[in-house]
Order: C-alpha cells, then sequence, then structure tokens
C-alpha cells in the first residue's frame, strides 16, 4: 500500500461517528453560551476526538486573523452619450451594481433571509441551531454541510472577491473549499464581523456580492437583468425568484433552467409565508404566477459590440480611458478601474447627430456595396474639440471569432485610438497651405502660376532639414494635362488646382508650412520608414508631433496619411475663428463612491491661427459651395458653409471636410487595405464614368449629414474675412475661344470636384477634374 506524502496537507475526508458529532455540536452550544462562540470555535475539533481535526482546527483558528475589513466590491463601469441617460456600454469584470440597502425592497430582504438564514437577526455570526439541524441531516458523516449564515456566506464572498482582485487562483479554491477547514475560518471572521458590523450593513454587503445567476453579481444587477426594473421595486414572486438563484447560480437561473427555478421559487415563497413575510393570499398568488409571466429578461451585454453603431466611439472612449495618466498610474490600474471600479463615463457623443451620421455614411456607401469602398466620418464641435458623431459604413465586431465583413479597425481615427494608419489626404491639405500663405503676408487675389511646372525639390526654401534631395524633378499636374495660365489664390483654392498650389508652395517656407500646419490641427497618422533589412513601410504614429510632419515638395498636395477626426478638428480651427482644441470623447467621469474624477482636456490653444487668417480661410472655402468644386451644394436656410474636396492620386482616397459655425466634420471613402484606384465605379447602384472624386460620394455624406444633424440648431454666421488678406480683385480676363475651362465654359460637364483639376468646368465654369500630384499622385 502506498505511504501518503507527508508533505501534503491532509484534508478531513473521515467518517465522524453520530455520538462524537453531537458531543461536537454540544461542546460548541455549551462553549458558546458559557465563554463566547470564538472559545467555542477552538473547543469543536477538541470535543471530536479526531487528531487530524485537533491540528487542523487549532492551525486554522491560529493563523485566521481576528477581523476581516471588506474592501470595494468589483463593480460595472457604464458608457453614456452626453445626455448621461443613453447608455452605450457596459465593463465588467464581475457584472454587478452597489445599491445601499434602502433600495433594495421589503420582499427582496424578506426573502433572502427566508431561505437563507432565517435567524439572522439573533444569531452573532454562527447559529448553532442551524448546525444542528445540518449536523442531524448529515448523520451520515463526511464534509460537514449547510448551516452557514448570512454573515458566513458574505465572508466566503469576500474572501473569494479579494482573491479574484489579486489574481489568486489558489484564494479563490480555497475560499469555495468544501471543508471543515473553510468552515471554521468562516466561523472565526464571521463572528468578528458582527461586532464591526450592524446587521442591515452585512446583509447589504451580502446582498451586493452575492451572484445571482451566470455573470449576474448582486441585487440590483440581477433585478434589471429578470425584470428589467430596480431592486427596490421587486415584487414577492421577483423577490423569491431571485433569491432562490444564489444556493446554485447556475443551476437555478431562471432563463438557463426555468423548471428548476420555478422549484426553488416556490420553496422561497414557502418559507416566507411560515415566517409571516407574506399572507396565505400572496402566496397562493405568487404559487399560482408563471414564471415566464414574470421575467422581462434584458440582454447581458458586454463591451463596445453592444453600443452598435457607436461601438467605433465608445472603442476609442476605452482606448482614452487606457492611455490617461488620470484614471491610474499604470495601465493595468486603468484597467481595473474600468472593470470593477463602477465609473459612470458621460461622453461626448451627441445620440441624434450620431444616429445621423450612421445613416448618411451607411446610405451613401451601404454594408457590403459592390464598389467595395469603405467609408468613416468624424464630427467635432468647434471651440471645444467634442466628438459629436464617429460612424463608419464597415461594423464592429471584436473577438477571435469575428464575423467576415466587420472589423475593429476605426477608419476615422488614428493609430493609438483605432488602429488605423489613416489616409493621404489629397487637397484636403490645401487649406493649411492657403493658411500659410496669408499668414506669411500674401493675399489671396495674389497672382500664381497655374501652368505644369517642373521643380527640383532640392530647389524648395526646407532650411529646417536642408536641401531635398531627389534623382528627378516634381512635376504635378492637372486632370486635363495641360496648365491653366495665372490665376488668383481664390480661384486656385475652390477650384482645387494642383499646379497653382505647386507654385505657391515653390514660393513658401516648407518649414514653416509644417509649423502652421501642426499649429492649425494636421495631424500625420503613419510616416515612411525603413525597417532594419532596408524596405521602406509606413510607419504607425502612436502621437504625433510637429516633426512627424514630412517636409517634402508634395506635402503641398497632401501626401503624407491622416485621419478623419484630426481633419475635422484642424478644420474646426477655421470655423472657430483661430482655436485649435484636441479631440476629446470625456465630458465627466464618476467613480464607484460617485466622487467626481480628474478627465483628459481639449488643450485648446486660443492662439492657434489669427482669427483674420482663419476667418479669410473660411472665406475663401465658403466659395467652394457657390462656384467651386462643390457648386451647387449650399447647406439648406441659408446656413453658411465652408470646405474643402479632396481626391489622391486614381482616386485611392477621396474626401470632403467641412463646417459650419457649429459643426466641423470630415468624410473619408476609400479602401482601407491600401491604395487602391477607383475608376469607372458604381456605388449603391450609380455608375460613375472616369475616376472617383471628392464631390461624388464623401460630399453627399458631409451635406446628408450636416443638414440633419443642424436642424433645429441657430444659424451661425463666420467671422469677416480680412480685406487686408482679401486683397483687390483682379480685372476680369478678355473671353477666350479656347477650351480653358472655368468661366470660359469648361468641356467635362462633370458634377465639380476639380480637385488639383484645373479649370475644365462643371458646364457652368466652375472646374473639375482630378489633378495628380505628378511625382507623387496626389491632387
Amino acid at each position: 500500500m502506498a505511504m501518503a506524502n507527508p508533505r501534503e496537507p491532509r484534508r478531513i475526508t473521515r467518517t465522524i461517528p453520530a455520538a462524537q458529532l453531537i458531543g461536537l455540536l454540544l461542546a460548541f452550544v455549551l462553549t458558546a453560551g458559557a465563554g463566547g462562540v470564538i472559545a467555542a470555535g477552538l473547543v469543536i475539533p477538541l470535543a471530536s476526538g479526531v487528531n487530524t481535526a485537533v491540528d487542523t482546527g487549532v492551525e486554522v483558528f491560529e493563523e485566521v486573523p481576528a477581523e476581516l475589513v471588506p474592501g470595494p466590491l468589483s463593480e460595472q463601469s457604464q458608457i453614456y452619450a452626453s445626455d448621461g441617460r443613453t447608455k452605450l456600454a457596459t465593463f465588467y469584470a464581475q457584472n454587478r451594481i452597489v445599491v445601499p440597502l434602502d433600495k433594495v425592497s421589503a420582499n427582496m430582504k424578506n426573502a433572502v433571509i427566508s431561505i437563507e438564514d432565517e435567524r439572522f437577526y439573533t444569531h452573532g455570526g454562527v447559529d448553532p441551531e442551524g448546525i444542528s439541524r445540518a449536523a442531524v441531516k448529515n448523520f451520515g458523516g463526511g464534509d460537514m454541510q449547510g448551516a452557514s449564515t448570512l454573515t458566513q456566506q458574505y465572508v466566503k464572498n469576500v474572501l473569494i472577491e479579494e482573491a479574484d482582485r489579486a489574481g489568486d487562483t489558489f484564494g479563490i479554491l480555497e475560499a469555495r473549499e468544501d471543508s471543515l477547514t473553510r468552515k471554521l475560518r468562516e466561523a472565526k471572521l464571521a463572528i468578528a464581523l458582527e461586532k464591526e458590523m450592524s446587521k442591515d450593513d452585512i446583509l447589504q454587503g451580502y446582498l451586493n456580492i452575492a451572484q445571482f445567476g451566470r455573470s449576474v453579481y448582486g441585487v440590483e444587477t440581477a433585478s434589471r437583468h429578470y425584470f428589467n426594473k430596480s431592486a427596490s421595486d421587486l415584487s414577492v414572486v421577483e423577490a423569491a425568484t431571485i433569491a432562490g438563484i444564489t444556493k446554485a447560480p447556475n443551476q437555478f437561473d431562471p432563463v438557463e433552467n426555468p423548471q428548476k427555478a420555478k422549484e426553488r421559487r416556490n420553496l422561497v415563497v414557502g418559507k416566507m409565508w411560515q415566517l409571516g413575510y407574506i399572507s396565505t393570499e400572496e402566496r397562493d398568488e405568487a404559487l399560482a404566477t408563471k414564471l415566464s409571466d414574470s421575467l422581462d429578461v434584458q440582454p447581458l451585454d458586454v463591451g463596445c459590440d453592444s453600443a452598435k453603431g457607436a461601438a467605433f466611439f465608445c472603442d476609442y472612449v476605452i482606448k482614452e480611458v487606457m492611455a490617461s495618466p488620470a484614471f491610474g498610474k499604470k495601465k493595468a490600474d486603468r484597467q481595473d478601474l474600468l472593470y470593477r471600479g463602477g465609473l459612470k463615463i458621460v461622453t461626448t457623443l451627441d445620440i441624434k447627430k450620431q444616429r445621423a451620421a450612421e445613416k448618411a455614411v451607411l446610405d451613401a456607401v451601404p454594408v457590403g456595396d459592390s464598389s467595395g469602398l469603405e467609408s468613416a466620418i468624424a464630427s467635432v464641435q468647434p471651440g471645444t474639440g467634442k466628438i459629436l458623431a464617429m460612424a463608419q459604413n464597415v461594423p464592429y465586431a471584436s473577438g477571435a471569432e469575428r464575423p467576415s465583413g466587420t472589423t475593429t479597425v476605426n477608419y476615422a481615427a488614428d493609430y493609438s485610438h483605432g488602429n488605423s494608419r489613416g489616409f493621404q489626404p489629397g487637397s484636403n491639405f490645401k487649406p493649411f497651405v492657403l493658411a500659410e500663405w496669408l499668414r506669411s503676408g500674401r493675399q489671396l487675389n495674389d497672382i500664381v502660376n497655374a501652368n505644369q511646372v517642373s521643380r527640383w525639390p532640392q530647389d524648395f526654401n526646407t532650411p529646417c532639414v536642408g536641401n531635398l534631395a531627389a534623382a528627378e524633378p516634381w512635376k504635378p499636374f492637372n486632370s486635363d494635362g495641360a496648365g491653366s495660365g495665372s490665376m488668383p489664390v481664390l480661384k486656385a483654392t475652390y477650384n482645387s488646382v494642383n499646379t497653382a498650389y505647386a507654385d505657391m508652395g515653390f514660393k513658401l517656407n516648407l518649414c514653416d508650412l509644417r509649423n502652421t500646419a501642426y499649429k492649425i490641427g494636421y495631424r500625420p497618422t503613419s510616416i515612411p520608414d525603413t525597417n532594419s533589412e532596408g524596405a521602406r513601410y509606413s510607419r504607425p504614429l502612436e502621437k504625433a508631433k510637429v516633426e512627424d510632419i514630412e517636409i517634402q515638395a508634395p506635402m503641398i498636395l497632401g501626401t503624407q496619411p491622416t485621419s478623419p477626426l484630426n481633419q475635422a478638428a484642424a478644420y474646426a480651427t477655421f470655423a472657430s475663428g483661430g482655436t485649435y482644441c484636441s479631440p476629446i470623447a470625456i465630458l465627466r467621469v464618476k467613480d464607484g463612491d460617485g466622487k467626481q474624477m480628474k478627465v483628459p482636456g481639449a488643450n485648446c490653444d486660443k492662439n492657434a491661427l489669427p482669427a483674420n487668417i482663419a476667418n479669410t480661410v473660411t472665406h475663401a472655402l465658403e466659395n467652394v459651395f457657390t462656384k467651386g468644386t462643390y457648386a451647387g451644394n449650399e447647406l439648406s436656410g441659408g446656413r453658411p458653409s465652408a470646405g474643402k474636396t479632396g481626391t489622391t492620386n486614381l482616386s485611392w482616397h477621396t474626401w470632403f471636410t467641412g463646417y459650419t459655425t457649429q459643426l466641423s466634420t470630415s468624410v473619408w471613402v476609400g479602401d482601407a487595405e491600401g491604395d487602391v484606384q477607383h475608376f469607372h465605379t458604381t456605388v449603391k447602384g450609380v455608375y460613375r464614368e472616369g475616376p472617383l472624386y471628392g464631390s461624388y460620394v464623401a460630399g453627399p455624406i458631409w451635406s446628408s449629414y450636416t443638414e440633419a444633424a443642424s436642424a433645429g440648431m441657430p444659424i451661425g454666421q463666420f467671422g469677416p474675412e480680412d480685406p487686408n488678406l482679401v486683397g483687390q480683385e483682379p480685372a476680369p480676363p478678355k473671353p477666350k475661344n479656347d477650351d480653358e475651362g472655368g468661366s470660359n465654359g469648361g468641356s467635362s460637364g462633370d458634377e465639380g470636384d476639380s480637385d488639383g483639376g484645373g479649370d475644365s468646368g462643371n458646364g457652368g465654369g466652375n472646374g473639375n477634374g482630378n489633378g495628380n500630384g505628378g511625382n507623387n499622385g496626389n491632387d
């Protein structure tokens, strides 16, 4: 026969004869009466005459501390829209909502006491009568079963909770171990706890910590899950149903096992009647109630998937929490706070505008559209940085087994907030060039050369990085393949003429352009880099610095990727008259105790751009709606708007970013997986001849959203442009009979996105055609 390992602790598996067991219990009761229950606990193992029990019992009572101080409970955190009422998502390690005892109905208190511990208000933490009854029930021997008071059960759950928080798996197993050792430990701690806490405090603690079903902790969570109401409103039959679950949460879950749950519920109802908590009439009514008729089960949603269309915004919020020192010094601390801290996070999301954004995106490019296009929209409030809406046409889904056609990549955000490397903005970058043009002392009506010209990159003004090396000259062109003579900067802006902007950039200090763009809010999301093997790749930026803006000649036409949210925030600087605010997603946060926490700020810079420059840029971009690349698409009611189209080389990416005084919104439409050309494209059944332009899909998404989101808002007026920055309007040119386009009638007759496209016109002389970025391929 193999010998037992002397180093392994022995468990009590020996059968105690009935006489010894009765003697054991009698010794407990007598000693409890004469010298207190702590002393009784010390006598129990001695009275049994079992050596192992003696050793184990004495050791337990020596090692167990004389008090237990319950810590804070793990509690679910909730994320809300800006109204503070619309819940977006819930996060938890244990799905629990903590409530005070006065927020729990009398029916619920009575139900729990009836079925779990009918002498709760008379014992001192351990119930001798209950132990005696349990002993008789377990007359045949084995580990002691039952007889645990509510206080002991509370102690057990506190020990499990503390071990779970500490990541102590063995501690959890030890707290759940079905042995005399565990019972003795619980008894001592329960007795000590009763001296420190009132009965109501213990009952409150138990009701909040106990498990009431699969992933359901605490009476308030259970009440909301099973009955869609607060625990303060529980009826007799509802309270009995919940109280019956705790004995075996999986076995008596009314959703998973309705028949067993009903039998258990009826047992609780019977006990409530026996103890006088309910009348015979109430008992009969409860017993006659069908379990299914009493339930109003709510889904146990967890994580951002439950936020549906706002899931990407929800994910953005979570990444903000995980990155901000305001929520803990270490990432592990922040995660613990989010999943256990009972936070109430009220976000900046405007639920009305969010729904408008979702609808606009999905109406234009439905999920699974044959075009294969992807689209994203982000909208912020000028002057505050509040993110009001964020949506895309590819649904969100997390988890290892994501359905096909879903993603966790947030196309509207940057890498640190959505794992996106961003997209080339093309002509969406030109307003930053225009701002630097004005800042450097130039004017809107200055005449620039719009002819196609070859320029060596090393000839550009780049003092902060030295001369730019290049093997060939840079020669951007317009979609009609020809130059366009000379024109005012204003016209070059609203018609988005590449060659004219190349001339402007050649006259500027590109280092100053970089600084101005950064102050306005342009943020690159990735930068070219070389790996250890010498191969070039796009390196994502966690947090862009001004030095991350790559200085090169083609930067003038928007070659470095950015995100819709970054563009919306940057254009908001123009809308606000020069104030840049970094995007924020969180308005306020309360911790589990209801105290306000510090949240990340927008760090608004009121001096990001002088007001006269910001307003003059806006004046130029208003012309985009009246006679430029998005002509004929003014907002209803005379609401002023300004904006800019954007289309990259081969229509890889198309954009529209625009603003009113209250909303700055950016829309991107393209291919998130890489640079894929979009020519002769059918989008939602509509065929587009030639390249896809920013005015074709992105522009209408912007208009649809802005119209819906602005409904009911007052009509705000932009600040006046500075006449000194506008300059003297040049005399109109003499009529020509050639196909110059623009005011001479044009020939292409397209919808009107002339992103970098010279003067080929939209039939009315407003210009069309997608200009490419020459060697770098952007318009």
